[in-house]
């Protein structure tokens, strides 16, 4: 438990830091992106009214490049990497302006241009470059901006932005690791001393509990039973039983619960149990009816198995409506071993399954003291089930018939 408990912790921990860091390189990158397409568009723009200020036609390439107006940054004109493509109002392209790149020649130029006509965005990315179309009365122009230095700078940012983030959980998960175990530390106390508490308990409540049970024997030889001494003994077998059980449940609580595991028939356990089972069934009027596939075997403590076989049967035995038939299957499917038993009942409102397995929850308080129950039993099934690395639900959806299913 304290294991899981560890590993809970830093998964929860590991969890937060994962959602904060993706938050974060999320939003440097988005936000970068969003940087770099507002200062292209701005550029694009620009370069948009220098074009609308020419009103003459596109020159060859090996033509002077025109000048551009009054720029803030006198750098503009040379750090601007640019080709405009305009076209007719029939759609056919004229001599692009292409003196202010040297990467493109008239054939790709007609071919992006081409490309961007079939697109209906005014704006948009083609390859490494952001364009812009401008629909007039008399044609088109657009312009194309080469962006491939913003391209690879948002690329290098996303990749060093994501390595410091692996870094980053990395070294938290170490960090986590190593103080998770000082975490924990005030729950293993308080277990320590719950363990203590139960185990110094039991061993003070057996010795008057016995004293009480011999008593009650002396009394009985001397006056006969009646309907006191009947009452005594069985509120004193009741605590016995619950006292057993607390010490049983305190011992699977252990780093290492289960110290004697080997490899046996379950099958053969499980027909044992049921067999044991059946001649109690009769006494209440009741059944069992059971599905227990062949040569069905486990490697775990046998003696854990059968108490919780046990416990799964005799609760369906205990709870189930009268005259009720009690189903109980064990089967391997899909490399697991798949345990169910489901009994008839009949619940006012259906009840909290995923408390049922809580030490001391009773679903129907009055009929569960009546049958003898001490709201114990489904706690050690669990625990044994969660020993050998096993899974246990519960189920009973209308309060008209509960399945327990275990899964090992």
């Amino acid at each position: 438990m304290l294991k899981k408990l560890r590993w809970r912790i830093i998964a929860v921990a590991m969890a937060a830091f994962f959602v904060v860091t993706v938050l974060i390189v999320a939003l440097i990158n988005v936000t970068n992106y969003y940087t770099v397409v507002r200062q292209a568009d701005e550029t694009l723009d620009s370069l948009l009214r220098f074009e609308a200020g020419r009103n003459e036609p596109a020159k060859e390439s090996d033509a002077p490049a025109p000048e551009f107006p009054n720029q803030p940054d006198q750098e503009f004109r040379y750090m601007t990497r640019f080709f405009t493509v305009r076209t007719d109002a029939d759609g056919r392209i004229q001599t692009p302006l292409m003196q202010y790149i040297a990467s493109v020649d008239r054939e790709t130029a007609a071919a992006y241009a081409q490309r961007a006509q079939n697109r209906r965005q005014d704006r948009g990315f083609l390859d490494s470059y952001r364009y812009l179309k401008d629909t007039g009365e008399n044609g088109t122009v657009i312009i194309f901006l080469n962006v491939s230095r913003e391209q690879k700078f948002m690329g290098s940012l996303l990749t060093v932005s994501l390595l410091i983030a692996f870094s980053g959980m990395l070294l938290i998960f170490l960090l986590v690791f190593l103080l998770s175990k000082k975490a924990i530390k005030p729950f293993v106390q308080n277990l320590e001393q719950q363990k203590r508490f139960i185990t110094d308990a039991s061993h003070e409540l057996k010795t008057p509990l016995t004293s009480i049970g011999t008593s009650l024997d002396i009394v009985t030889l001397e006056h006969g039973d009646d309907e006191w001494t009947d009452n005594i003994r069985t509120q004193t077998k009741r605590l016995s039983k619950i006292v057993g059980e607390l010490v049983t449940l305190s011992r699977l609580d252990e780093a290492n619960p289960l110290p004697n595991k080997e490899t046996f028939s379950l099958s053969d356990a499980a027909w044992e149990i049921v067999e044991s089972f059946q001649s109690h069934a009769r006494t209440q009027e009741k059944s069992i009816a059971p599905e227990i596939a062949a040569d069905v075997t486990l490697h775990g403590e046998r003696t854990a198995i059968v108490e919780l076989l046990s416990v799964l049967i005799d609760n369906a035995i205990r709870y189930s409506t009268p005259k009720a038939v009690v189903r109980f299957s064990l089967e391997k499917k899909g490399g697991h071993i798949h345990i169910c038993v489901q009994n008839p009942c009949n619940y006012d409102t259906p009840p909290d399954c995923k408390r049922l397995f809580d030490r001391f929850y009773r679903p129907d308080e009055s009929r569960s003291r009546e049958s003898g129950g001490t709201g114990v039993g489904l706690s050690i099934a669990k625990a044994v089930a969660e020993a050998h690395g096993g899974k246990i639900s519960a189920s009973c959806p209308d309060g008209r018939e509960m399945r327990i299913h275990v899964v090992l």
